[in-house]
């Protein structure tokens, strides 16, 4: 290796350490917790995509197919419960009507802002896809301990909760 690759490599080396040795024990964690989730989410959108592929679907639709099998909501709605931008849920709501999967309605509660709603096509979809993951959850949930599942789980609603909470004071009104 010549000389300033070394020097390079020392020197990305000696950050990470400093970084490390700055952060807390508990950043310490919850920064390697935040690359695990980082590293899940990819593994989720992947499986997502493969249970969601027998109704012909992706996982982002079916996010969306998901979000409205109660009630229709509007697209602006759907993105702020996913925490996702309206654009990438217009998006795919677009298609999903394209699609014939769901509907746009007139909202009493706003003259411009549709409510998406599921068809019967999507209905069936969206049933084809929960039908996949309840054998996909129960077989990955039988090699897993329930209890660390439900710590796992609690954790992952408190860190949600802190990062909502830091995000809303910075937050300002339009004007």
């Amino acid at each position: 290796m010549s000389g300033s690759i070394i020097k390079r490599q020392h020197a990305v080396k000696s950050s990470i350490a400093q970084a490390e040795a700055e952060r807390s024990p508990a950043a310490n964690t919850l920064s390697w917790l935040v690359v695990q989730v980082m590293q899940l989410n990819g593994l989720l959108i992947a499986a997502g995509d493969a249970l969601a592929a027998p109704a012909g679907q992706t996982s982002s639709r079916w996010q969306v197919l998901a979000a409205v099998e109660g009630a229709p909501l509007s697209v602006a709605q759907i993105a702020r419960a996913m925490n996702l931008t309206r654009q990438s849920v217009q998006r795919v709501a677009d298609l999903l009507v394209e699609g014939g999967l769901c509907a746009y309605e007139d909202n009493p509660a706003h003259a411009r802002a549709k409510l998406l709603r599921l068809t019967s096509r999507g209905s069936k979809a969206l049933q084809t896809i929960q039908a996949g993951q309840k054998v996909w959850a129960n077989a990955l949930a039988a090699g897993m301990d329930e209890t660390q599942l439900r710590t796992a789980s609690a954790v992952l609603a408190q860190l949600q909760q802190v990062l909502r909470a830091q995000e809303a004071p910075q937050k300002t009104p339009k004007e």
